[in-house]
């Protein structure tokens, strides 16, 4: 009976970014848990590592190509979908970027594809989510992904701390609205996690010892350690969890 309550055996999820990284682990770790997966990248296609692991478990999934940097795209992607899938029990808004220079040499260009990305994207999937599940007078899950960066400063990256620090509160404010209608929404924030994302951190000899240092676990995340975090927020489990955003970081920020 308790197991059960963590089972998305029967839920559709759709993940953004799902081709590597924390995107493909989390993909991955729904689908072990029950649910099909449709997945949307700038270039994935069906016969992707993600695509082929989910139907190894005996899910399906559905694979999107979308460049969120572009508007038009977006759209188009957020219209196929619903005409494809018009029930969609899950969404989890991964696929952001970050760029990296100091707050006075930092470009307007920069700053409007990480916004873009990271926040108008997130906003924009979750609205045309929320529309379908309230007009079939359903519930759902939203899991957004948001960071450290969501609680703290950083360096050297104006517009990503920016953008995670909105999602924390964009989050809060969509729980408000749409909770009622049985769509909770919540945030994870993972810690320091091996990515592409992260990779000039860790090539940083005095860098990546400093965040080691900070880190109570001792060791940078795998991707993997962020998926039980999300799992539980798209279950049935987590059905009175809502607004929160919870750190997934080894420690980091009880530090």
């Amino acid at each position: 009976m308790i197991l059960n309550k963590f089972s998305l055996t029967g839920k559709v999820a759709l993940v953004t970014g799902c081709k590597r990284g924390i995107g493909k682990a989390m993909a991955l770790a729904l689908a072990e848990a029950g649910a099909d997966i449709i997945g949307v990248s700038a270039s994935l296609e069906e016969g992707s590592e993600i695509s082929t692991l989910v139907t190894k478990l005996g899910r399906e999934f559905h694979a999107y190509q979308c460049d969120f940097s572009q508007r038009d795209d977006l759209y188009k992607f957020i219209n196929k979908v619903k005409e494809n899938h018009p029930v969609i029990d899950i969404l989890v808004n991964n696929a952001g970027i970050i760029r990296r220079a100091q707050s006075l040499d930092f470009s307007e260009d920069d700053w409007d594809a990480v916004m873009d990305i990271n926040l108008k994207v997130v906003f924009f999937l979750s609205q045309a989510f929320a529309r379908s599940r309230i007009a079939a007078n359903r519930g759902g899950s939203i899991i957004n992904i948001a960071s450290l960066l969501s609680f703290q400063g950083g360096i050297n990256v104006p517009s990503y701390t920016a953008s995670k620090s909105a999602v924390a509160g964009l989050t809060k404010t969509l729980s408000n609205e749409w909770s009622a209608s049985g769509i909770t929404v919540n945030a994870v924030a993972p810690g320091y996690v091996v990515t592409n994302n992260t990779e000039a951190l860790r090539k940083d000899e005095a860098r990546n010892q400093a965040i080691l240092d900070r880190i109570p676990i001792g060791r940078w995340a795998a991707p993997e350690d962020i998926c039980g975090a999300v799992t539980f927020l798209a279950s049935p489990a987590a059905r009175y969890v809502t607004g929160i955003t919870l750190p997934v970081d080894g420690g980091w920020l009880g530090r």
